[in-house]
């Protein structure tokens, strides 16, 4: 679905031709194509939808792509990608060989940096601002950050780094996450263009030259003029870090957009422009719910996303019931996200204990030291976190809790490849940057109930532990009720063969046993990571002719190099096939696709080992 304005804008050069009064059909037609479009892909909704006059306005107002624009997260580029000659290939958003969910600058010259990650455009929109000034260049760098991005100390960082600069940096806050509240309107829209207009720039500089002559008045008129603008904007703050702090207005008022942006851009100097949308505007659904259409699978526009009934749990499910549970049977546990919710299946622990229960923004350094402070007065913290996230908090979790062997647990959910949202997301890395720290106990839980057992094994261990999960559902194994936990650094032989033995972890046990079979292979699930079973690795070491570690990690540095180092202290030498992902980062894709094309499907691992197996000695 196009419509008569949109198929005539394929660049924001097209778009810059058409005279301001269209851009509110323009904008019309975009989100009427967004939900069409997203419906038939899947993807971020809600916040695209709130999103358009903003993108509009920006790409109307700069020269892109020579000024470059950095999306925050990437959650909100779709218009972008819609606007610069990828309307066709929104068709393939997400999908294998198509173009991707967040901005990448391999992926086309108007996606000035590659994001996935939250908190990043002001610090590279502040290196982009440098290099222009450095190379004598015009070109004008901004950054568009959510609001939820402003809750990482990245941001805070990087305004207090601009803001001692000459830069002129624009910081786009789009502030999402309420609705148009009644002190944004007609006068907090005249206080933005006058605040932004060179009237108001010139005389600003004229007072303070004049003023600087007596430096009590001018101490008190800026007391002054601080007080003023902060009973009427929030702005205070922005202006400390040395911005000059524009708003809030109306994001979806194209005129107000326009006339602010154009202002701006004839100022020098660190700005920051303060811009409200809602969530989902224009479809009525996602209006209602944005958090239910922030990240959307395929849906029919005209009914909405329906509750799917009858399927199997997910492991975010698995450890959500855990959760909850376990807080029933143990006052001490609390749990803690960095602002992913929903995505961690905390909603109802949330509910039953809010007590317990800290959200604390896109955080993930202070969500680790937070957690360690607690488990220095005995409290038992429940990180749930992604593993691609974790990451960025790996100096804390080092530093902070396994350095004073503190009992603070991680549930490391969307570990191993996670389809549509592709590199970004995939937590491909935790069991190589984890297995290093000393003090950890890593478990890998090969389905459902497995998982539910291990997690109250790392609960009750008195030290850091670490439980990792993949994205979606398992075998569909059944779960048993209770708390019990398995012993730790204990691996099972799921299945006895000869000559090759598949040693699997965590998501790749259930492959390895489909695998296992026109092989005769034995399997065993491993179940740790960290301690290993070194008896049973003996074992198989010494009862076959071939070893084969399976990962859904990279194999540098993984599980499977922890098996080659335990056997090689035992002073036991055996051929050994390690397979995982491989050194490169894969696209997005179905996921399981994705495993079939790094040779981790069951098809693939037997095609792995026969031909391993033609190299053995006889």
């Amino acid at each position: 679905m196009t419509g008569p304005l949109l198929d005539t804008v394929n660049s924001p050069a097209d778009l810059r031709a058409l005279p301001p009064a269209d851009l509110p059909k323009l904008a019309q037609e975009i989100r009427a194509f967004l939900v069409e479009s997203v419906a038939q892909t899947g993807g971020h909704l809600a916040s695209n939808l709130g999103a358009v006059e903003l993108t509009l306005a920006l790409n109307y107002v700069f020269d892109t792509p020579g000024d470059r624009i950095v999306w925050d997260v990437g959650h909100q580029s779709y218009t972008h990608k819609i606007l610069s000659g990828r309307r066709a290939a929104m068709a393939g958003l997400r999908q294998p060989g198509g173009i991707a969910g967040f901005p990448r600058r391999a992926e086309s010259e108007h996606d000035a940096f590659g994001v996935g990650h939250s908190s990043t455009s002001i610090s590279a929109a502040l290196g982009m601002a440098e290099a222009f000034r450095q190379t004598g260049s015009s070109q004008r760098a901004v950054a568009v950050i959510g609001d939820g991005a402003m809750t990482a100390g990245m941001a805070f960082e990087a305004l207090n780094n601009a803001g001692a600069t000459d830069l002129p940096l624009l910081v786009v806050l789009n502030d999402n996450d309420m609705s148009i509240s009644p002190n944004v309107g007609a006068l907090n829209n005249y206080l933005a263009r006058l605040m932004s207009g060179k009237f108001y720039a010139a005389a600003r500089r004229a007072g303070e030259k004049v003023l600087s002559v007596a430096p009590p008045i001018r101490e008190l008129a800026k007391r002054a003029e601080e007080h003023m603008k902060g009973m009427v904007t929030p702005g205070t703050l922005f202006e400390e870090f040395g911005f000059n702090y524009i708003g809030p207005i109306d994001g979806h008022d194209l005129n107000v957009l326009l006339d602010t942006l154009s202002n701006i851009k004839q100022l020098s100097g660190p700005q920051f422009l303060h811009v409200v949308t809602r969530k989902g505007k224009g479809y009525a659904p996602a209006e209602a719910n944005p958090c239910q259409y922030h990240g959307v699978s395929r849906f029919d526009p005209a009914a909405g996303i329906t509750e799917k009934t009858g399927a199997k749990p997910t492991y975010t499910q698995v450890f959500g019931d855990w959760l909850c549970d376990m807080a029933a049977a143990d006052a001490r546990l609390v749990g803690i996200t960095p602002a992913m919710r929903e995505g961690s299946g905390m909603v109802r622990f949330s509910q039953d204990y809010p007590k317990r229960y800290f959200d604390v923004g896109i955080a993930e350094q202070h969500a680790l030291t937070f957690a360690a402070g607690l488990a220095c007065e005995g409290v038992k913290p429940v990180v749930a976190i992604y593993s691609t996230f974790l990451q960025r908090a790996y100096d804390q979790l080092i530093h902070d809790i396994a350095l004073q062997n503190l009992p603070v647990m991680l549930a490391i959910d969307r570990a191993g490849l996670v389809g549509a949202d592709g590199p970004t997301h995939a937590g491909s890395f935790d069991l190589s940057f984890l297995r290093c720290i000393p003090n950890m106990l890593i478990a890998a839980p090969s389905d459902e109930n497995e998982c539910r057992r291990l997690l109250s094994t790392a609960f009750l261990h008195n030290g850091p532990s670490a439980v990792r999960y993949p994205r979606g559902s398992g075998s569909g194994a059944a779960i048993e009720p209770g708390l019990d936990p398995l012993e730790i650094g204990k691996g099972v032989l799921r299945r006895s063969g000869r000559e090759v033995a598949l040693i699997a972890f965590g998501s790749l046990v259930a492959p390895a046993l489909a695998a296992a079979g026109a092989l005769d292979a034995s399997v065993a699930d491993m179940r740790f990571v960290k301690p290993l079973d070194v008896d049973l690795l003996r074992e198989l070491a010494q009862t076959h002719r071939l070893l084969v570690t399976l990962e859904e990690n990279a194999v540098a540095g993984g599980a499977g190099a922890g098996v080659a180092e335990a056997l090689a202290e035992l002073g036991i030498q055996v051929p050994i096939l390690h397979l995982g992902l491989p050194d490169r980062f894969i696209e997005h894709g179905d996921v399981s696709a994705m495993l079939a094309e790094c040779g981790l499907d069951p098809a693939g691992i037997e095609r792995a080992i026969r031909q391993r197996i033609t190299l053995l000695p006889e």
